[in-house]
């Protein structure tokens, strides 16, 4: 009897410590390797719940023996953790919400901000929503999403959108993948034709507004974009996806994933092709992507990742051209979808603008741990472009020139290029102003010039040799306080020169311009198609093409240092760095200078700049953190600005660019509710621009104009709201306010650089910054009725959106600032359902409709032309002015197996 009652007492008293159990842990971001604040731990089947503290850690009373914890975190996948009493489990990770999580090695050169503790602003978007969103999108447009980004298709080509971030193009906008920045050495631009694969194989896009985080001392005025490629380290498998939308659009991809093997090895590899037929008229496109990884772990101290991806295509364009663009008139008469540029050529289609690029890039990437305090990071890269874009060259009949009305079929308003291709072939031909012409031949010849006789097609080559390398050393001194220093080298080689792709019809195309051979005739056998043919062997040398109105190379090197100082202890987060950059740019001209001219080459100009930023984070409890910070950058100027007039005449006026950044923030994460508030203020001065003048007197000339200052000051509010297991809602609003400060002048040079005016002013001071909304905001509602279901509506608007201002209608006092253009609203619809076939086998299906209610919008102007008394106009606008529609309704359906 008394060891039954003893039985029963220990029972009551075992069940009762159980009921009183405590369960702690840890739970942290499986991409990052960093806790995550606010997640939700609740007991299943109960109301039992609690949310981790800024260190991801949690406490949790529990009344049952053994039991399952639901551990949930918006954007992440749920996971499930049993338990079996009280005390301490394991760390609990949580993977981005993605059907595939993409491996990733993060390391120390790719400069990934981190949620309450780096003091920037910074979204990130993951591998699930771009491949739940992009479809037939662009990989900038999955950002428009974000605050103080406006993206556009522009050209409406494949491959031809652009991205602004708070008022800033992409030439001070820094691009990197993986770490290793690919702006353009020279112009600073990034063509995101060049990158068309890289939304199959991005793990996370990352946005840094305003100077970022980033350590090297890049032309980050408007902020940076990072883009994490996969890499080797994940479990072996594979995919197969097919696409397709409106327009013939159809899009396929495989790849596959070795795992890493008992001795460290893995491989990656994916490969896939895009085709269509465009959205806009005569807008075909085919492209391939390509991305091997190649991963070794030698040890737990030593790991390799070699990366080869590139993504060679073929597309006609609208063009971005400010002279070959349609008016507004013109698109009104023909449609949204008209192409300026557009017909047929023997039954094909055809246009002046194509472009064909391929430019791989290849990266070697070493993290080796040194000790347990330091790691030695680095990365050696080479890429190289070959391709560029064509255009018209020549005069026809009546000193027309490719975009007369003269040429294009009045119904349709296309280029009548069979047309123009019989009048070159010497043929009498009436045109549809209707007047009859023919040219007479040459010496038995058809030959083209550039300033008469027919048109033909020419293409701009634009190929580049850059190699670089990024080395970083992190040394942790303590618990709180980090140091980091490195190096950042690089040297670039621009090919620039012009030859001829079509002869459409004629003999031959005369060309004077090179003064080495003056009178050189191109004929049919010297004409190179710009088809996959010419860029896909990046290694072919260019030396027997035949070349026409220029050919020059422009040499850029970099070496650069950078050096961080951080500091963390969980409450408070700082950094202070400072980077130093110089840049040599050395310029050869073959076709203005004769060879035996020492003038043809130049010696490197060298300019220092560099950058020194700062920042602190505060974390004031367990839902709240304010951020601040403070940078100065001392930026080079382009190259256009080192050599002026497009020779090698050095600018006597050269300075460097200064940019003053100034940010702050605040947070709030309660598990369910997260919302970021920032505020900024951006100086940009000492910038230097030319133009095309004319005195009163007649004299035409050149003038630069140096000092021209913009002020960009704005706010940025981003939210999200789970507002239970089914409904999710996201929104931004982003309001800015640009414009340009002071009224800079500058001294007028003719051709033999004369001054021909020694004060021209441009009158700038308050003219509000052109080219992207300064109000943008966002909308979505999520909604997961099922457990595999996923529904998403989007609203957009973008309104206080200016023209692009050409700084020649500035150079009066009178000039009534910048052309506003309507405000506009887009709704998107998106459905997203995945199929588990146990194991890691799994179809997902995603369907997107963009624009749902086909809502006409113009997205961009090239001009800003003011309406006057007698104008047409449309919308208030002139209808004079060069504009771009944005697409109208398009949709897309994916299916994609993984196994």
């Amino acid at each position: 009897m008394k060891q039954k009652y003893f039985a029963m007492v220990a029972f009551f008293i075992t069940a009762f410590a159980f009921s009183q159990g405590t369960i702690t842990g840890t739970v942290m971001d499986g991409e990052t390797n960093s806790p995550l604040p606010g997640a939700s731990i609740v007991v299943e089947g109960t109301s039992n719940g609690t949310s981790t503290d800024f260190d991801g850690n949690f406490t949790i009373e529990v009344t049952e023996s053994t039991g399952n914890l639901v551990v949930s975190y918006i954007g992440f996948v749920t996971q499930k953790v049993p338990f079996t009493g009280a005390g301490a489990i394991d760390q609990i990770t949580l993977q981005p919400d993605a059907e595939e999580l993409e491996g990733v090695i993060v390391t120390g050169i790719q400069d990934i901000a981190k949620d309450r503790e780096t003091p920037v602003a910074v979204s990130t978007v993951m591998a699930s929503e771009i491949q739940e969103k992009i479809g037939s999108q662009e990989l900038p447009e999955i950002l428009k999403a974000t605050p103080s980004i406006y993206a556009t298709k522009t050209g409406g080509g494949f491959g031809d959108g652009r991205i602004n971030v708070r008022g800033f193009d992409s030439r001070n906008t820094a691009i990197m993948i993986n770490g290793i920045p690919v702006n353009d050495m020279e112009n600073g631009r990034v063509f995101w034709s060049n990158w068309a694969g890289l939304s199959d194989v991005t793990t996370a896009m990352q946005v840094q507004r305003g100077l970022g985080s980033s350590k090297l001392a890049i032309s980050s005025v408007g902020g940076t974009i990072n883009i994490i490629t996969k890499s080797t380290e994940q479990e072996a498998g594979g995919t197969v996806a097919f696409g397709g939308g409106n327009d013939g659009y159809l899009k396929t991809t495989v790849s596959y994933n070795t795992g890493k093997s008992d001795k460290g090895f893995a491989a990656s590899i994916l490969l896939g092709r895009t085709a269509g037929d465009g959205y806009i008229q005569g807008t075909k496109f085919e492209g391939f992507n390509y991305f091997i990884g190649l991963g070794y772990e030698a040890s737990d101290r030593s790991n390799w990742q070699f990366v080869l991806t590139g993504a060679p295509q073929v597309h006609n364009q609208r063009t971005s051209s400010f002279f070959n663009v349609a008016t507004l008139d013109d698109h009104l008469e023909y449609g949204a979808r008209y192409n300026y540029n557009g017909g047929s050529l023997n039954g094909e289609e055809f246009g002046w603008r194509r472009n064909f690029y391929h430019k791989p890039i290849a990266s070697l990437t070493w993290e080796y741990k040194l000790n347990d305090k330091s790691t030695l990071s680095s990365s050696a890269y080479a890429s190289f472009g070959r391709g560029g874009g064509t255009g018209d060259i020549g005069v026809g009949p009546g000193f027309g020139f490719a975009s007369s009305s003269r040429y294009r079929i009045p119904e349709t308003g296309q280029v009548d290029y069979d047309l123009i291709s019989r009048f070159n072939s010497g043929e009498a031909v009436t045109f549809y102003d209707g007047n009859e012409y023919q040219v007479d031949p040459t010496n038995g010849e058809q030959i083209i010039t550039s300033f008469g006789d027919g048109l033909i097609r020419r293409a701009s080559m634009n190929s580049h040799n850059w190699f670089g390398l990024i080395a970083n050393l992190n040394t942790q001194i303590n618990e709180k306080w980090s140091w980091d220093v490195g190096v950042d080298l690089r040297t670039y080689k621009g090919i620039h020169y012009r030859r001829v792709d079509n002869l459409l019809g004629a003999d031959g195309y005369f060309d004077d311009d090179d003064i080495n051979n003056p009178d050189h005739i191109v004929r049919a056998d010297g004409a190179i198609a710009s088809d996959f043919g010419s860029i896909v062997n990046i290694f072919k040398s260019i030396d027997d093409e035949e070349k026409i109105d220029y050919y020059n190379d422009g040499l850029v090197r970099w070496l650069g240092a950078f050096g961080q100082l951080e500091y963390t202890d969980g409450t408070v987060s700082a950094f202070l760095q400072g980077g130093i950059s110089q840049q040599g740019f050395k310029r050869i001209d073959y076709f203005n200078y004769l060879d035996s001219d020492p003038l043809q080459e130049t010696d490197y100009e060298n300019l220092l700049g560099g950058n020194i930023k700062g920042g602190m984070n505060f974390n004031l409890n367990e839902a709240n953190n304010v951020f601040f910070n403070a940078g100065y950058y001392s930026k080079q100027p382009l190259f256009d600005a080192v050599y002026l007039n497009f020779v090698n005449e050095l600018n006597p006026d050269l300075t460097n660019e200064k940019i003053l950044g100034l940010e702050a923030g605040y947070g709030i994460n309660l598990g369910d509710f997260r919302a970021k508030l920032n505020i900024y203020r951006t100086s940009w001065k000492d910038r230097f621009v030319d133009i095309s003048i004319e005195t009163p007197d007649g004299d035409e000339g050149v003038a630069n104009i140096n000092g021209v200052e913009q002020i960009h000051t704005g706010l940025e509010l981003e939210a999200n709201y789970r507002a239970s297991d089914v409904v999710q809602f996201r929104g931004m609003l982003s309001l800015g306010n640009w414009e340009y400060a002071g009224n800079p002048t500058g001294t007028a040079f003719d051709d033999e650089r004369n001054v021909i005016d020694s004060e021209v002013t441009l009158f700038l001071d308050d003219v509000k910054v052109g080219d992207a909304a300064q109000f943008t905001t966002n909308l979505e509602m999520i909604v997961r009725p099922l457990e595999n279901l996923k529904l998403s509506a989007n609203l957009y608007n973008a309104s206080r959106l200016f023209a692009q201002i050409n700084a020649s209608d500035f150079d009066s006092a009178d000039n009534q600032g910048s052309l506003r253009l309507p405000s506009y609203t887009l709704m998107d619809f998106g459905a997203y359902y995945k199929f588990n076939f146990g194991g890691s086998s799994q179809l997902s299906i995603a369907a997107n409709l963009n624009n749902a209610f086909d809502t006409e919008y113009i997205a961009e102007s090239l001009t800003n032309t003011f309406a006057g008394s007698g104008d047409t106009t449309f919308r208030g606008l002139n209808t004079r002015n060069k504009v771009f529609f944005g697409f109208g309704r398009t949709f897309n359906v994916s299916v994609r197996y993984s196994f």
